[in-house]
């Protein structure tokens, strides 16, 4: 029983640090967007659609190329989610290697049957979601790649194909998330202390890649009124 109180405190406190960190970023975006990566890469994406927009004969190419990468990107992480989905569900069926867990006392925490089925229907449900963000990445990103350049038209302006591309990336970033969430519920198959303490070393690390401490970037505030 006290194996499973850890279970009870440690789990959710680590769940509430991760969600609490993207809703301080969420904040943060939309408040002072010139100060985080995601909302300096908005604006700079806004202004790349409307240089490639505007000679489509010269640039139109390259516009096409950078944007089937982006959706390469989304196809690989899609593909990866998938795939680890459809794993984790034999897995599920099986029960072969959290039997191989339980059996070598690799878990500290609770180690029932739906102890087990919980934190792998979680790490499912990661990769699903991953999957499925990946996938309206792709969409966007399609829908760009044809608008961008229909060029200079009185229907279609630049900030509309890029608030597409934009969109594009933001369900890609959203994605990535989905992957980072999966690895503390990845190791809470060998119980809630590892699984607490990956939570906070990804908060640490996604501090320094989700902020910009570029001051000359930061001080140009006409920026974050246009994101």
């Amino acid at each position: 029983m006290n194996k499973q109180i850890l279970d009870f405190v440690l789990v959710p406190l680590g769940l509430f640090v991760m969600v609490a960190y993207h809703v301080w970023l969420f904040y943060r975006i939309g408040k002072h967007p010139m100060k985080t990566v995601i909302g300096i890469n908005a604006v700079n994406r806004q202004i790349w659609v409307r240089t490639m927009m505007q000679d489509t004969s010269k640039n139109g190419v390259l516009a096409v190329q950078t944007l089937r990468n982006n959706i390469m990107a989304s196809t690989l992480l899609a593909s990866t989610a998938i795939m680890l989905s459809s794993l984790i569900a034999v897995l599920m069926t099986g029960g072969g290697g959290m039997l191989a867990v339980r059996r070598h006392g690799l878990v500290y925490g609770d180690t029932s049957d739906l102890g087990f089925a919980i934190k792998s229907f979680s790490i499912l449900i990661c990769f699903l979601v991953a999957f499925l963000f990946n996938v309206q990445s792709i969409r966007y990103y399609s829908h760009a790649s044809i608008l961008i350049n229909v060029g200079r038209s009185p229907h279609l302006s630049a900030d509309y194909v890029g608030r597409a591309v934009n969109r594009g990336s933001y369900f890609w970033s959203l994605g990535l998330r989905a992957f980072y969430f999966s690895f503390p519920m990845f190791l809470w198959v060998f119980g809630p202390i590892p699984m607490f303490v990956c939570c906070l070393v990804l908060v640490f690390l996604l501090y320094f890649l989700d902020l910009s401490f570029d001051w000359r970037v930061i001080g140009d505030e006409k920026h974050e009124e246009e994101c």
